[in-house]
């Protein structure tokens, strides 16, 4: 019998991103994955948070009827998996992360926002507005990119997890970063897996923080490896 494992997109995510990956686990688990409120083809109204992501989390394992789960959770899916590790932890297995960001503070939230405006994008990154506009239909690409920095600005401002939540979480965690990641560092993900209490931390060579810039073979066998 195959093990469950729901796939967490990140911020600005959907599903969609994990497709080529998806193909990879099927053989492997039985492989779940959703829209966060607002995301993709999701088109719920409201402001963002982690808790109302982890609250989407929990809807979505119970209107499926999955009672224990392995976890993968990309960047702020990751962030969300943790959350409700610590949270929920009947329902959680065992969770793996890849360039989650768990340093926030006014000036870490300051410097991403920086990234998040979307006229600045749609006028230097005109490639990435396309692809969210894609990404999202029919939804409004850039209400998405200022709830997310609306978001962000939170968790700078103490909305983020204290590191004593991180101790208290009782799960196998894999703390996972890529060795070019710009966005997150081997440091701060460091920190996280040395709180946990039964974490560890994988830097993955030649990975940087976009999933789509990452060979799905290699992330597909370290889930395996770890998940399995």
């Amino acid at each position: 019998m195959k093990s469950k494992l729901l796939l967490l997109h990140g911020a600005l995510g959907s599903t969609s991103q994990f497709e080529v990956l998806k193909e990879k686990l099927i053989p492997h688990f039985e492989v779940y994955a959703f829209n966060f409120s607002g995301h993709g083809s999701d088109t719920t109204n409201g402001d963002f948070s982690i808790e109302r992501f982890a609250n989407d989390t929990l809807d979505f394992l119970d209107q499926h009827h999955l009672n224990s789960i392995n976890i993968f959770g990309y960047s702020m899916g990751g962030y969300v998996a943790l959350k409700l590790a610590k949270e929920n932890p009947e329902k959680i297995y065992k969770v793996m992360t890849l360039a989650t960001k768990f340093d926030w503070n006014p000036e870490s939230a300051a410097l991403e926002n920086k990234k998040l405006i979307p006229e600045i994008i749609e006028e230097k990154i005109p490639q990435f507005a396309e692809a969210l506009t894609e990404r999202h239909f029919p939804n409004d690409w850039k209400t998405i990119v200022r709830k997310t920095a609306s978001m962000m600005t939170e968790l700078g401002n103490g909305k983020a997890m204290k590191p004593e939540e991180f101790s208290s979480i009782g799960q196998q965690v894999l703390i996972c970063v890529g060795e070019e990641d710009k966005m997150v560092s081997i440091n701060e993900s460091g920190a996280i897996a040395n709180k946990l209490s039964h974490g560890k931390l994988k830097i993955i060579p030649g990975f940087k923080h976009p999933i789509e810039s990452n060979d799905p073979e290699i992330l597909a066998d370290l889930i395996y490896s770890f998940l399995s």
